[in-house]
């Protein structure tokens, strides 16, 4: 039979249930290439490893609760010895649900050892109306490694009608280099969302942005051929000692995608993005 609801002076309602998660890969270097060391699954944080043919890793992240609301948090620890070469993306876009109180938390940090790589390629985060959702990215390179870094927020999906009005969305960025920092990061948007984004000097009404960020020796040489791929398109590409950092914005998701895939296969020296990814 249905219990009764609870009324007011009976006690307090209970908290809703909140989605958890905690997931942990390394990868180590044996003779037939980079291998699974650990690998550690807790609450709605799950961890798939396609079969790859070239020596390399690639990791797929999946959260099985289908979305983040307030409240919900989600920790990944992810590690490359040194020598290894680790892609790791994400099943499919995360979304980011109406928050009824609290804030989504997501915290990723990736250790890269002496010689290795790892290319950090999740798919589109989609924050939708009166979302809420603080993430951190904390990163900790060996002298000579390399790091490839691409996060996208689309605020809504245009093809549905949907858009961000208002809510909630930090993101903090943290790399360092033998253990300095190299750089550093701080994005926000809150309160009225949608004006703040049609401000010119924000993202003049545009609905989808990107982050592509690339640490290595040759980042220098990336800048002139990342310039040309971008063409007059809304987006810039710079350079610092041996960081490379470009920003895109576009109308919605499906364009901001065929601006990044260009991008994201030239420092992959050719390769394309996971097969995950679906254009």
């Amino acid at each position: 039979m249905e219990q009764p609801p609870v009324q007011q002076g009976e006690g307090a309602l209970p908290r809703p249930q909140r989605a958890r998660g905690q997931g942990r890969l390394a990868a180590k270097s044996s003779a037939a290439g980079t291998r699974l060391d650990v690998l550690y699954q807790d609450g709605c944080a799950k961890i798939r490893l396609p079969k790859t043919f070239d020596g390399t890793m690639e990791a797929v992240l999946i959260n099985t609760a289908g979305g983040l609301t307030g409240g919900d948090r989600i920790d990944w620890y992810l590690s490359a010895a040194a020598g290894t070469r680790l892609t790791v993306t994400t099943q499919a876009c995360e979304r980011i649900y109406k928050a009824s109180a609290s804030t989504a938390t997501v915290e990723t940090r990736i250790e890269v050892g002496a010689g290795a790589r790892v290319d950090w390629l999740p798919q589109e985060t989609i924050l939708f109306d009166r979302s809420s959702l603080t993430r951190r990215l904390e990163v900790d390179l060996a002298e000579d490694a390399r790091f490839l870094a691409v996060e996208a927020i689309l605020l809504g999906r245009k093809a549905m009608g949907e858009q961000m009005e208002t809510g909630l969305f930090r993101d903090r960025w943290r790399i360092r280099r033998a253990g300095r920092l190299i750089h550093a990061e701080e994005a926000s948007l809150s309160g009225d969302v949608a004006a703040l984004t049609g401000e010119r000097a924000v993202l003049a009404g545009a609905r989808a942005f990107a982050t592509v960020f690339f640490c290595g020796p040759e980042a220098e040489a990336h800048l002139e051929p990342l310039r040309r791929l971008l063409g007059e398109t809304d987006g810039g590409v710079s350079h610092w000692q041996d960081k490379l950092v470009a920003r895109l914005v576009a109308d919605d998701g499906f364009a901001l995608r065929k601006k990044l895939l260009p991008l994201i296969s030239h420092l992959r020296n050719g390769a394309s993005v996971p097969k995950v990814w679906t254009l």
